[in-house]
């Protein structure tokens, strides 16, 4: 790899491979030490193609979720199995994963920055901005920005583009598997809620078991399924689907989800 090669969104290769192993080094013991990661489904990983993967999941907090996935994908590529045991995969990192972000959140300080430049794909949400509902058109550059990504190498979204569990998948990741037609990848996480702020950053309990179910890719006709065939297909994959909230006390999600908007926490 030449020193100054860059990736198709102008990110030199060699400054975020050294980024991607500081980072993880950082953060490792936040899903191997301060709490336990979980890992059901990693094999997987090894067998995709090195290009046009999308993997879909659930979101709990802003950065853990993805970083967290950084770990575990790496650490699958390098031979581990449903395990992140020594950070050793760090060396060699795959660079080109990417994840979807809003542009505002990673705009918004130095550690968010770092983090873009490590593989976010930022785009304009259409539905909200700045703490406010809003209603605005989907940015042609965003989608072929994303696109561009799925073309280089694999790609993480978040389709309910929120942390506040059981919102409705937004169809645009539905448009977005029928144009690219990408093998997707479900992924459901647990217990980043319950670890971490809202943000991700800090530490908000330790002990935690925190999980990550890797499902096997879904199966689309991208032909014949309407985007809310797909849409379902999502829902149920990411177990997002409003018949999950029945095994699930409604007045305990409000309880965390209130916990998470008001309290500060601290290392």
């Amino acid at each position: 790899m030449g020193l100054f090669k860059k990736n198709p969104f102008g990110h030199i290769l060699f400054l975020k491979k050294w980024l991607i192993r500081i980072l993880g080094a950082l953060t490792h013991r936040r899903f191997k030490g301060f709490n336990q990661l979980q890992i059901d489904g990693s094999e997987i990983i090894k067998n995709l193609p090195d290009n046009n993967v999308l993997f879909v999941s659930n979101h709990q907090t802003y950065f853990a979720d993805v970083v967290a996935m950084f770990h575990v994908f790496n650490a699958s590529l390098s031979g581990r199995v449903d395990s992140i045991k020594n950070i050793g995969y760090l060396w060699d990192p795959k660079l080109n994963l990417y994840f979807v972000a809003a542009r505002e959140t990673m705009k918004a300080g130095l550690l968010p920055k770092i983090l873009a430049y490590a593989g976010s794909v930022s785009i304009d949400r259409t539905w909200r901005a700045e703490g406010k509902d809003v209603n605005r058109q989907v940015k042609l550059s965003d989608v072929s920005n994303i696109q561009k990504a799925l073309e280089d190498g694999w790609v993480i979204t978040f389709p309910q583009g929120t942390t506040t569990p059981w919102k409705p998948i937004r169809r645009g990741t539905a448009h977005i598997i029928k144009q690219n037609k990408p093998i997707v990848v479900p992924i459901v996480i647990d217990g980043f809620r319950r670890s971490f702020d809202k943000k991700g950053i800090r530490i908000k309990k330790r002990g935690i078991l925190q999980s990550m179910e890797i499902k096997e890719p879904l199966e689309i006709d991208y032909e014949n399924d309407s985007v809310k065939d797909i849409v379902e297909k999502l829902e149920y994959a990411i177990e997002q689907h409003p018949s999950f909230l029945k095994v699930i006390p409604q007045e305990e999600l409000e309880k965390e989800e209130e916990l998470n908007k008001t309290r500060q926490w601290r290392y």
